[in-house]
């Protein structure tokens, strides 16, 4: 058995069964793939890949058993390699990170230059999705960490980590009616015109509805994104209000708008770094985390993983 032999298995699953495309991926020919899955599959004895005829249809259920192992093995090979790395190359390597576009484009900013001057042999990549998506490249391992509101805790495979809470505001045109209130803002205010807000997915958007629902108000949301930039844009044409991260606003930059605080009006959201469970991160890894929320020093972000892979290994016996 090989780990070669396992990376092709791996990669015709995540490749939907195409194997031409699994072969494409990692830059070898279709039969030496298939060659050597068949070599894998007569060592374990079992089926691992249904075929029909020479195209590959589903996974035995032996099979499964046998992906999930070897992507077990495959993290730990990584693992391994990163131990090695850490001791010879302790200021060298790769950093990345998946998040969201408000995240990328409003809170990582200082984090980022501050990482960079301090390892400029590190290769850092951004990569930008939804909460859903962000999740899925740390738990396949094209990520390191996942940094989002929404959806990290719906994914057993990650340990989570609170980094800090935040709160929204209501952006208008700087002549709007809303600017003239002789009160603070309330949802049956903003509830009169029509709305611009973040796509169900993102940046917190189930507050924003369960605070409506519980005044039982039913606003008009005319339009949705996911880039806070693109919301600010269309209320700026007059299309509507938007409600926005708090910290999206920049008042030297967003010329010709304003933003009503909104906070007493919904939920505070907690922004969240996702780690694997079985992740072994860099040094430098560490120092990025500390440098994005200062309260997760070294020492915690190990006692979560622990702690996660503690309750990890409880579910399995269960």
């Amino acid at each position: 058995m090989k780990l070669q032999q396992l990376r092709y298995l791996v990669e015709v699953a995540k490749q939907g069964l195409n194997v031409s495309e699994a072969a494409e991926k990692l830059h070898t020919s279709q039969p030496g793939i298939s060659k050597q899955i068949r070599l894998l599959e007569d060592e374990l004895g079992i089926q691992i890949f249904i075929r029909n005829g020479k195209r590959v249809v589903a996974v035995s259920d032996p099979g499964k058993e046998v992906l999930k192992i070897s992507e077990r093995i495959l993290r730990e090979a990584q693992n391994l390699k990163r131990v090695g790395d850490e001791f010879s190359r302790e200021a060298e390597g790769s950093l990345t990170v998946a998040t969201t576009h408000t995240q990328a484009r409003y809170a990582l900013p200082a984090t980022i230059t501050a990482f960079m001057q301090r390892y400029p042999g590190v290769r850092l990549s951004i990569k930008q999705g939804s909460p859903t998506q962000i999740c899925d490249m740390v738990i396949s391992g094209e990520a390191d960490l996942a940094i989002a509101t929404e959806g990290i805790a719906l994914f057993k495979e990650l340990a989570m980590l609170p980094c800090y809470e935040w709160n929204r505001g209501v952006v208008v045109p700087d002549d709007h009616p809303l600017l003239a209130l002789d009160h603070p803002i309330t949802l049956q205010d903003i509830a009169r015109y029509p709305i611009i807000t973040y796509d169900f997915a993102f940046t917190g958007r189930s507050k924003i509805n369960k605070a409506f629902a519980n005044q039982n108000l039913n606003p008009t949301v005319t339009l949705t994104a996911i880039d806070t930039d693109v919301i600010k844009t269309y209320v700026g044409l007059g299309l509507g209000i938007g409600i926005i991260a708090t910290m999206a606003f920049e008042p030297e930059r967003d010329k010709g708008l304003r933003i009503i605080d909104a906070s007493h009006l919904f939920e505070p959201s907690t922004t969240k770094i996702g780690i694997r469970r079985d992740a072994y991160l860099r040094g430098f890894a560490y120092t990025f985390i500390e440098l994005f929320a200062p309260h997760l020093h070294r020492r915690e972000v190990e006692t979560a993983l622990l702690a996660s892979a503690h309750d990890d290994e409880q579910d399995e016996e269960g």
